[in-house]
């Protein structure tokens, strides 16, 4: 993988499915909006103080916790060790009933940077609780960096009148993420000027109007592909949240999100784990 790429930010946003923008089975047809700002919000205090009760009431009777890719019992993950979260940001679809959630922690003892998709069935308790967890040896990883310039950004909910439709939205993240394995992906991707990408904590932006997510862009394009993409899809943030399985660098739990500005490509979000290991390429 070549360099790519609070706590009070609330955004209600849109999301799609987990395949390719096929419907979540079990999705809520009638989705509660304020139920996912409220179960979010109990997520982010669960896992502020490392406890699952204030989740509870939320839960299905067989909800599953998934983290770097890996189904597994929540008293053994990340959501069970308490953690001071220094930045927030969430995202909500009333669509099919799933958030992203992205949180940043700079404690030196306990650093993360997590992102979490958070899924809903027709009865509004979450099915699925999905995160990855990024924190020392994970790709290009300083909390207090990504802290730095996540800051800087700018990523106000988007005019009615000016929304990327779900599909552009989506296609475009595709796009980037098929640039590993097909040698035209890199024409589909919709290249914005500025655009700054986070990857990890090496950013690409220097505050500028030529800024730019291409330097450091795949060349070889016959590498393994990213694979088993979840998505979360937001147009009125303009974003799309896509976990999968980086196959060419140790088979890691990988996260991007992207924002599009007026079919533009803005910024790039990205963090990758390798099993614990110190990810090398």
């Amino acid at each position: 993988m070549t360099p790519l790429s609070s706590w009070t930010l609330l955004l209600i946003s849109s999301v799609v499915s987990a395949t390719l923008g096929s419907p979540i089975a079990g999705a809520a047809s009638d989705c509660n909006q304020t139920v996912l700002a409220q179960a979010a919000d109990a997520y982010i205090v669960a896992q502020t103080a490392g406890k699952l009760e204030t989740l509870q009431k939320y839960l299905a009777g067989d909800w599953k916790y998934q983290e770097n890719n890996k189904e597994t019992d929540p008293k053994n993950g990340v959501i069970v060790k308490p953690i001071k979260i220094d930045h927030r940001r969430t995202n909500f679809d009333t669509t099919v009933c799933a958030t992203y959630t992205e949180l940043i922690v700079t404690d030196s003892a306990n650093p993360y940077v997590i992102g979490t998709q958070i899924r809903h069935g027709s009865d509004m308790k979450i099915t699925m609780i999905d995160s990855i967890a990024s924190t020392t040896n994970s790709w290009l990883f300083d909390a207090k960096k990504t802290l730095q310039y996540v800051l800087q950004e700018k990523w106000d909910p988007i005019s009615e009148g000016k929304r990327d439709s779900r599909a552009l939205i989506q296609a475009a993240g595709d796009a980037y993420m098929d640039m590993w394995s097909n040698d035209t992906a890199a024409n589909a991707v919709p290249w914005g000027t500025p655009c700054a990408r986070l990857e990890g904590s090496a950013y690409t932006g220097k505050g500028r109007p030529d800024d730019s997510c291409k330097p450091g862009i795949p060349s070889n394009h016959s590498q393994a592909p990213n694979t088993h993409r979840r998505y979360v899809v937001d147009e009125a943030m303009g974003s799309v949240s896509i976990f999968c399985v980086w196959e060419h660098m140790m088979m890691a739990a990988d996260s991007h999100e992207f924002r599009l500005e007026g079919g533009k490509l803005r910024y790039v979000h990205t963090m990758t784990v390798c099993g614990g290991q110190p990810c090398r390429l």
